[in-house]
């Protein structure tokens, strides 16, 4: 504007004090609208004048040499596959604590492969504004681990550009990597371009902003110079030759190509040297998840689909390495290692160890692999070992020792001077087998050299520190040998461990790991002649154990390297102690052995064991010191169960920094029956308002009271992650609820909310009412045993009768008479949502069932009733039967308790013959008898939709049993039959028998406490041997004695292994 001579300076000043994008468009609009015609006509001429430049420019020469140099520099594109993941991404908020400070191994380990984000971005919106009023973003980051597919993800973006498939508005892609520019010491912005794109004669349209320009700067971990963003020296002049890093620098904050987009890739480690204010949008690429995996490796083994399946089951088999799977690279490599295995193992004349399980015996098989002459074509023919030993050890030693040094210098890319400066020759190495383990790459400036994946380089280092470790006489770790004499193997694995512990983001777990499982005894038979001296690691293995546990005894300070040397201990294959504490994890038996030395175990185990997989189970054994020290692995537990250890409001402000920071994955937590206060329920409230993964909280029996109730309900005013929340047992009373009825009037995620046993009475059932009447995404409400009464029952009505959205009210216990039930009873005429209705123990009586009769009737909707404990005798009960033949939606009916007899048994039979719906029937603790048995078990016989009935203490005898057993024999949908606490005797139990030797649709009996005796409970197990339908059965208090006992076993474990009988 300022240079068409339409706005002043003054004015332009103006604008630029808006304060965002949609504003100052709006200034401008404004002053240029008082300017006439005049200024209108300029900027429209001004525009089709850039369009038709911008139109020109992509016809221009240079700009076509560009996209034939990038054709013929990337090809055809990636690989064909599932390509989801990379045109996808993940949209994150910056780098979380573990990204910034852990090795790439332990960030998968721990986060399980997967990020808990849900935003996502196409790629071809990546640079793209996210909403009308925003701007494309200048830098944009995008990371991942090695080997998730970074560098493939430039690739592929630069490809579908070049082919006009996306960001058609950017004239010039310059795909720019890392590894390229460590060639340089200075740099001018103007050379970079010139000497990386030399078809490109005139940059100054990329400086100047002439044209749109993506600038891409792929791979930051491989650059040779960390980057000073807070020292370094503005340079304007893209002229000027500066510091490479600087040149960096000065790109990413703006000084040079100003007006381009800039887009790094990197390691999470290495991009945290931006810093965050200068990043305008970071991105993720997410690992493989189990059906890309299995695809992968269907690819791997493209003409043996077996071999690919058995590679698969292994892997599955052992969830360490399945998870590190969810990495391109490693998926790779451990499918090879397996195949491997796989292959040679069919060789009987071959003495195969055992499939590879720990990470070293992975690498351990690629890396002898790797070195066999046959490589892939023909790997069941493993070369002579005196052969390969001879012409391998020296480029083996040479690449291993090139590998220890630049993991020390953090060094992952190499100069031919390196190469030469380490003994490898560049002439034979591309011939040799080294070949497959080291990379080379032509850039435009020079040869670069790396390691095909960043393991490698660290199991290759850590073969070089242990073959010279045995004959060593100076710290290794300084390579110029100049320091104290150190002798002997233990000493250089003990300085490397103390090393490790002491070095900042793990960059020295895995080497250690590698290390200690060189000392394996599968390892050390799979590389003897190789790498090792057969059997060598007898002498070490008894004292680097001992070394391993010495450091553990850390006094309850648990960290990542803590973990790790667990790690260590399971690559060396020693793994008495995690076995112990996984069995007491098993059992539910931690209680009192948490030492601080079982902790470091557990802490391993959160990560890797199966009994972590669906639940983490640590009721009753934390205490505030042991849960401070596990909680960097609590974070990444997603279903955590911490109920009864007594934790008080303390304990809550420790687990509050836990859900508070971007690494948490907890998405169920239970603490359940502790000692929290109205204090912890803050600590827990404040974190909610910034947690975004937690979505179910259990706080049942504590004490958080009123004012905690109140810390909730202004949490769930903000947070829109939280699905269920039960606040059981807290003593909320009725000004609790108040305030969490406020809350409910603004959340909109809120699904489930148990309010049972907190005395709100009538009050607080109407501050909820009240709220019903506008939330729309609440569906389950428990507000049993609260004394609501009828008061607080009509308001609850008044709110179903506007409420559609609430599938579950339980009001069990809550003093409901007539007046109540009326209304509520009402409500479900005009109700078209309620699903469950529990009114278990009011006080319905014979004169409320006729309404509830009239209202099943009309009602569609409802699938549950619970009306036990209800007074209800056989009138009532009898009034409701009448309705159940017209009613075809109730699918469960509870009459437990309600003084039923014969009559009202009847009444039910015939409803029965006519209805469809109904699939469970509880009659339990009723005098029904075996007068009142005949009619529903003659019904059985018809019945096409009942599948459960509950008969528990309903005065059925040998009559009934009969009854029973003669509906069994037709019966094809029943599945559940309880009969606890009746007098069937034997002679019912023989009716039984016979029934079940037909019968193939019945899965559970129950026929505790019947007087069967052993020859009764004989019968009922010799049946078993013509049914094959039964998976349980229990037969405990009927005096079957020792004898009958071992008759009973002997029998259902020959004739029925999968049936299990209690007795």
């Amino acid at each position: 504007m300022r240079k068409l001579d339409l706005l002043s300076a003054e004015e332009a000043g103006q604008v630029q004090e808006a304060s965002s994008l949609s504003e100052q468009v709006k200034a401008v609009m404004d002053l240029l609208a008082g300017k006439g015609s005049h200024a209108s006509q300029s900027l429209q001429t001004y525009l089709e004048t850039t369009n038709s430049h911008f139109a020109s420019l992509s016809t221009d020469p240079m700009v076509q040499r560009h996209l034939e140099s990038l054709q013929n520099r990337y090809g055809a594109g990636v690989e064909p596959g599932r390509l989801e993941r990379l045109t996808n991404l993940l949209l994150v908020e910056g780098l979380t604590d573990i990204q910034q400070k852990e090795h790439d191994v332990v960030q998968i380990e721990a986060t399980k492969g997967m990020r808990n984000v849900s935003k996502q971005i196409p790629l071809e919106k990546l640079f793209l504004p996210l909403t009308k009023v925003s701007i494309p973003p200048r830098i944009s980051v995008t990371v991942g681990v090695a080997g998730i597919g970074k560098s493939t993800l430039v690739k592929l973006f630069v490809c579908m550009w070049a082919k006009g498939e996306l960001n058609q508005d950017i004239v010039f892609v310059l795909p720019l990597a890392f590894r390229e520019l460590n060639a340089y010491e200075k740099l001018s912005a103007e050379r970079l371009i010139r000497s990386v794109f030399p078809h490109i004669t005139e940059p100054s349209f990329i400086f100047s902003g002439t044209v749109r320009t993506l600038l891409i700067l792929d791979g930051l971990d491989e650059f040779k110079t960390p980057l000073d963003f807070s020292n370094t020296v503005v340079c304007t002049d893209p002229k000027k030759e500066i510091q490479v890093d600087s040149l960096i620098t000065n790109i990413i904050r703006g000084n040079l190509f100003q007006e381009a987009s800039i887009w790094v890739t990197s390691r999470p480690t290495a991009a945290s040297q931006i810093p965050g204010g200068l990043v305008d949008r970071m991105t993720e690429i997410r690992g493989f998840g189990a059906v890309e995996i299995k695809d992968f490796l269907d690819q791997m083994f493209l003409e043996n689909k077996d071999l690919s399946s058995q590679v698969l089951a292994h892997l599955k088999a052992n969830r360490s390495l399945y998870t590190m799977c969810t990495v391109p690279a490693f998926c790779w490599i451990s499918g090879f290692s397996l195949g491997y295995f796989l292959k040679n193992s069919t060789d009987q004349s071959q003495e195969m160890p055992a499939a590879p399980k720990t990470l070293s015996e992975v690498y351990s098989y690629y890396f002898k692999m790797a070195l066999s002459s046959d490589w892939q074509e023909k790997q069941k023919e493993t070369p002579r070992i005196e052969q390969a030993t001879n012409s391998s050890k020296k480029l083996v030693g040479n690449l291993g020792r090139l590998a220890f040094y630049g993991l020390l210098k953090r060094k992952y890319v190499f100069s031919e001077q390196d190469m030469k400066a380490y003994g490898l020759d560049l002439s034979s190495l591309q011939s040799s087998p080294g070949n497959r383990l080291l990379l080379k790459e032509e850039t435009q400036v020079s040869s670069v050299y790396y390691f095909s994946h960043l393991t490698l380089q660290e199991f290759l280092a850590a073969t070089y520190y242990y073959v010279s470790a045995k004959r060593a006489m100076f710290d290794l770790f300084t390579e110029s040998g100049m320091s104290w004499p150190k002798f002997g193997f233990l000493n250089h694995f003990k300085n490397a461990v103390q090393r490790s512990l002491q070095v900042e983001q793990g960059q020295l777990d895995l080497f250690v790991r590698f290390l200690s499982g060189l000392l394996s005894p599968q390892v050390n038979r799979l590389l003897a002649g190789w790498l090792v001296v057969k059997d060598e690691h007898t002498s070490f293995r008894g004292h680097v154990v001992s070394f391993l546990q010495s450091c553990l005894n850390t006094d309850y300070v648990i960290s990542s390297r803590t973990v790790n040397i667990m790690q260590c201990l399971y690559e060396v294959q020693h793994m008495e102690l995690a076995k112990s504490v996984e069995e007491a994890l098993k059992t539910e038996s931690l209680a009192g052995m948490l030492t601080p030395v079982n902790c470091s175990a557990l802490a391993y185990l959160l990560q890797v064991s199966e009994v972590c997989m669906e639940e983490t189970n640590l009721s009753n054994c934390l205490t505030y010191n042991i849960c401070k020290s596990l909680l960097s692995q609590l974070l990444f537990c997603s279903n955590l169960r911490l109920d009864n250890n007594k934790f008080k409001d303390n304990v809550m402000e420790l687990l509050g920094s836990v859900l508070s920071v971007k690494d948490c994955q907890i998405q169920k937590m239970s603490l359940a029956e502790n000692q929290i206060g109205n204090k912890g329920a803050k600590a827990l409230a404040r974190s909610l308002m910034v947690n975004r993964s937690l979505m179910v909280l259990d706080l049942r029996s504590n004490a958080i009271g009123p004012k905690g109730a109140k810390a909730l309900a202004d949490a769930l005013k903000i947070n829109q992650v939280l699905l269920s929340l039960t606040l059981q047992n807290n003593a909320i009373k009725e000004e609790g609820v108040k305030f969490l009825a406020e809350a409910l009037l603004t959340n909109h995620k809120l699904a489930t909310l148990h309010l049972q046993k907190n005395a709100i009475g009538p009050p607080g059932a109407r501050h909820i009412a009240e709220a019903l009447k506008q939330n729309r995404s609440l569906r389950e409400l428990i507000l049993s045993s609260n004394c609501v009464g009828d008061t607080g029952s009509v308001a609850l009505a008044e709110a179903l009768q506007v409420n559609h959205s609430l599938t579950t009210l339980d009001l069990q216990s809550n003093s409901i008479s007539n007046a109540g039930v009326t209304a509520l009873i009402g409500a479900l005429r005009a109700n078209r949502g309620l699903v469950s209705l529990k009114m278990y123990q009011n006080s319905i009586g014979q004169e409320g069932a006729p309404e509830i009769a009239n209202a099943l009737c009309t009602n569609r909707t409802l699938r549950n009733l619970d009306l036990a404990a209800n007074l209800l005798h056989d009138e009532g009960v009898m009034a409701i039967a009448l309705a159940m033949k017209e009613n075809q939606a109730l699918m469960s009916l509870h009459l437990q308790w309600n003084f039923i007899q014969a009559k009202a048994a009847q009444a039910l039979a015939q409803a029965l013959h006519s209805n469809t719906s109904l699939t469970s029937l509880d009659l339990q603790e009723n005098a029904i008898g075996d007068e009142g048995m005949a009619a529903p078990a003659g019904a059985l016989k018809v019945a096409v939709g009942l599948s459960q009935v509950n008969l528990q203490v309903a005065s059925i005898g040998v009559s009934g049993a009969k009854a029973l057993a003669e509906a069994l024999l037709v019966n094809r949908t029943l599945t559940t039959l309880d009969l606890r606490g009746n007098s069937i005797g034997v002679a019912g139990a023989k009716a039984m028998a016979s029934a079940l030797k037909v019968n193939r649709s019945l899965r559970v009996l129950n026929l505790q406490e019947n007087s069967l005796g052993m020859d009764g409970a004989i019968c009922i197990a010799t049946a078993l041997t013509g049914n094959h339908g039964l998976t349980y059965v229990n037969l405990q208090g009927n005096r079957i004695g020792q004898s009958g006992a071992k008759v009973i076993a002997d029998a259902i474990r020959t004739n029925a292994p999968c049936c299990v009988v209690e007795m």
